[in-house]
């Protein structure tokens, strides 16, 4: 079955057609600036990257001219929408209602509206996708994956927040996680590297990018992450401030005479390392500053690691020892330096950094020595993979 993948956001679409039997990437690509002037990006495997530049005033067109690149004579990879199988589309919230990858109809879309306010710039986009791709291709099945239905089996201790209760009964006011569907993908192959049983192993991933998130996964099933109720609690990340004293809003809001909304600017667009450091949100672009003697940027830096190192200790408590833990994502998989600084605060763990290995830009490697108790991976995510074995197996 050939599987298209849609990850839908409020200006771009992101996608994958996956054929599920070999589990081969037969083209991927994105939309950029829809609703603006427009450009598509479509790489075919084995094939030169063609950028088509047009007008796409809606997502709907967007889906229309990916549907006609897929089929083109000269770049496409199929030869009519009719070897399209499934379409599986990333969601970002599901709130409790969805513990689990489900079959899209009507009632699943109400219940992802429902969930709109705990997801604002996410979830109604995913929604114009999902929408976009019934009008256009209305025969085909579609699967909803949601980037918080992996962390539906923390337990009340973990994701509760010290509020009144009342706000949880009223409003799912918690802890949901997100980034599952990277975790879960990236959990699963640091069991198969490191020879484990999944039903007995001990893993903590580190999902390092722009977006940054860190879980905790007992026997395969996460029983802890670091993002809240938002994907703004937690580590320090590109522009967002991660978890912070809760009286600074008011505090900063009093003292700059700013409304919530703005604070809100200010703490998920302006902070983070970018904030910190006033140079760049990548850390390529910190580097490259720190290395020339910018001292605020070398901060930032530091401080990233250090919180990175500080939730993987938290979580070896939580779990009462910890088996491997894998790098992952764009920070997690490339930069060599941020995996160094962390791994050398757990060497109380047993954890020897092999340099050779660390050094290597791998696919995917184990970054600690042979003798280490507790191990290292780098493992490069697959969200657009995981979501097509999603899609295929409920299908």
């Amino acid at each position: 079955m050939k599987v298209l993948v849609i990850n839908c956001g409020s200006s771009s679409l992101k996608y994958q057609l996956i054929d599920s039997e070999s589990e081969r990437a037969l083209a991927i690509g994105i939309c950029e600036r829809i609703g603006i002037d427009g450009r598509l990006v479509h790489t075919p495997a084995g094939g030169e990257k063609v950028i088509i530049e047009s007008t796409m005033e809606t997502h709907e067109e967007a889906i229309k001219m990916v549907l006609s690149a897929l089929t083109d004579a000269n770049h496409g990879v199929i030869s009519s929408l009719d070897e399209i199988g499934a379409i599986g589309h990333r969601v970002v919230h599901g709130g409790e209602k969805f513990a689990t990858s489900t079959i899209i109809n009507a009632e699943v879309i109400a219940a992802i509206e429902d969930c709109n306010d705990l997801a604002p710039l996410h979830n109604p986009a995913n929604l114009i996708g999902i929408r976009a791709c019934m009008r256009i291709m209305p025969n085909v099945p579609m699967v909803a994956v949601f980037d918080t239905a992996f962390h539906q089996t923390m337990p009340p201790k973990a994701y509760l927040y010290g509020l009144p209760y009342e706000y949880y009964e009223k409003y799912r006011v918690r802890r949901y996680g997100f980034h599952g569907t990277s975790h879960s993908f990236v959990a699963k192959k640091a069991v198969e590297m490191a020879g484990l049983d999944v039903n007995n192993s001990k893993v903590i991933v580190c999902h390092l990018g722009s977006g940054a998130s860190i879980t905790a996964v007992t026997n395969g099933k996460s029983v802890d992450t670091s993002m809240g109720l938002t994907p703004l609690e937690g580590l320090i990340m590109g522009t967002r401030s991660g978890s912070i004293d809760p009286a600074i809003i008011e505090f900063i809001a009093t003292k700059e005479n700013k409304n919530i909304e703005e604070i809100m600017d200010i703490l998920n667009k302006k902070s983070g390392v970018f904030g910190m450091s006033g140079v760049s949100s990548d850390f390529r672009d910190l580097e490259v500053a720190y290395t020339h003697g910018n001292e605020k940027a070398r901060v930032a830096f530091e401080v990233f690691c250090y919180r990175v190192a500080k939730y993987i200790g938290s979580y070896v408590a939580a779990m009462n020892g910890v088996d491997v833990i894998a790098f992952t994502a764009g920070l997690g998989e490339n930069d060599k330096n941020v995996r160094r600084e962390v791994l050398s605060y757990l060497e109380f763990l047993g954890i020897k950094l092999n340099e050779e290995n660390n050094n290597t830009r791998s696919l995917q490697i184990m970054i600690s020595t042979d003798d280490s108790k507790v191990k290292a991976c780098v493992i490069p995510t697959n969200e657009e993979l995981a979501i097509a074995r999603e899609t295929v197996a409920l299908i």
